[in-house]
């Protein structure tokens, strides 16, 4: 059995990769050096945006995307529950509120329809996500955001190498947020892309991750004189959210296989669909897919029937070696968010569909060094773990 399976995901390295690190350690650069805007140009040509900004991780690219909006504090931002509770986090971080939205059980993305009634006068943003690598809705969420004169944030963190309606992710919103952790499509150990078309926002986010400092030649002179020797500003407050040459090195190699990554993913998700059709207990969402989007398959993951207790399919799992996981705790029900924002155990009933979607939703293995054997093994577990749950239930 394959001993990597015990995680539902995980990096693929090999001897290219590692002798591009290797370079770039035995560079003049380990950090701020040539590998980092080379890593952003070739990114953002992937994609086919105009700015890509690289930073620490997709968390770093979540706050750094909302704070350069420069919103007045307590606005809110409209965001899903069912994701990680970064996507929300972002919006606190910057002296924001997060306005919880409930998701389409079809799909597990925001639901549109309900985005709209959401909004009110301190509305200045949506935030959507793109579970799974699986695009939202973008051109319903682009119709609401304009007629309502709001901000989109794409979270993207699942989604490298996605596509919408013949377009790559990472230039349909005012900003998008990449991930590169090392479940993620692509790698960079840890590390984060923010893509924009907008000029102003891309210079402010480059400032940010680096302290909110500002150099320039017209600073020295106005500031302190031609002849000075300090040459910079603090224009806003930032953080150090830098990424380093190694990792953008890395990230470099890992780009000119991307579509291979997600090729792999994809036959693999159809090897699932096949195995798993007409078995009893279990539902495969990603069976139905629209054929006009570009999956990235972050994450593979069934339904199992109401009725079917999740934990126990889990541990039954885990006991065959099997990394299946739950995805994700909807954010409201966290104790840090319901005490910060006030929110009652009734919360719960506001969000149907998020509450639906936990309650049976497995997060099965995929990644691209799995095989064919690893799926069917994987499959059979699931069959045998059903069986025995509904033997112990009789």
């Amino acid at each position: 059995m394959n001993p990597f399976l015990k995680s539902y995901g995980r990096q693929s390295i090999d001897e290219e990769d590692i002798q591009a690190v290797a370079e770039a350690l035995r560079s003049d650069f380990l950090t701020t050096g040539p590998k980092v805007e080379e890593f952003e140009k070739k990114f953002s040509e992937y994609i086919g945006c105009k700015h890509a900004i690289a930073v620490a991780n997709g968390t770093a690219a979540l706050e750094l995307a909302v704070q350069c909006l420069q919103l007045s504090p307590g606005s809110e931002v409209i965001v899903t529950p069912l994701t990680f509770m970064a996507s929300a986090n972002c919006i606190l971080y910057n002296n924001l509120k997060p306005v919880f939205c409930d998701i389409d059980i079809k799909t597990l993305n925001i639901n549109p329809e309900k985005t709209e009634a959401k909004i009110t006068k301190k509305t200045k943003a949506i935030l959507y996500v793109d579970f799974g690598g699986r695009p939202c809705e973008i051109d319903k969420l682009s119709k609401i955001a304009k007629k309502h004169n709001l901000y989109l944030i794409e979270d993207a963190c699942h989604a490298v190498g996605g596509g919408y309606h013949g377009k790559k992710l990472g230039c349909l919103a005012d900003l998008t947020t990449f991930s590169f952790h090392p479940v993620k499509t692509i790698t960079t150990g840890e590390g984060g892309m923010v893509t924009t078309e907008n000029d102003e926002f891309a210079e402010r986010i480059r400032m940010l991750r680096n302290h909110g400092m500002l150099k320039n030649d017209k600073l020295k002179l106005r500031k302190y004189g031609k002849d000075a020797f300090y040459e910079y500003d603090m224009a806003y407050l930032g953080r150090n959210y830098r990424l380093t040459d190694m990792q953008c090195a890395l990230g470099i190699s890992q780009l000119k296989k991307i579509e291979s990554f997600i090729e792999k993913r994809a036959k693999l998700v159809e090897l699932y669909n096949k195995l798993f059709k007409g078995v009893r207990g279990i539902s495969t969402p990603l069976a139905n897919i629209d054929k006009e989007n570009k999956y990235s398959w972050h994450l593979y993951y069934i339904l199992l029937d109401k009725g079917i207790n999740k934990n126990k399919f889990l541990n039954f799992m885990k006991s065959k070696g099997v990394g299946a996981h739950s995805f994700y705790i909807p954010i409201y029900n966290f104790s840090y968010y319901q005490e910060r924002l006030g929110l009652g155990k009734e919360i719960k009933k506001e969000y149907p569909a998020a509450e639906e979607a936990f309650s049976r939703i497995v997060i099965l293995p995929l990644f691209p060094s799995m095989s064919e054997e690893d799926v069917k093994y994987i499959v059979e577990c699931a069959k045998e773990t059903i069986k025995a749950i509904k033997e112990v239930r009789t």
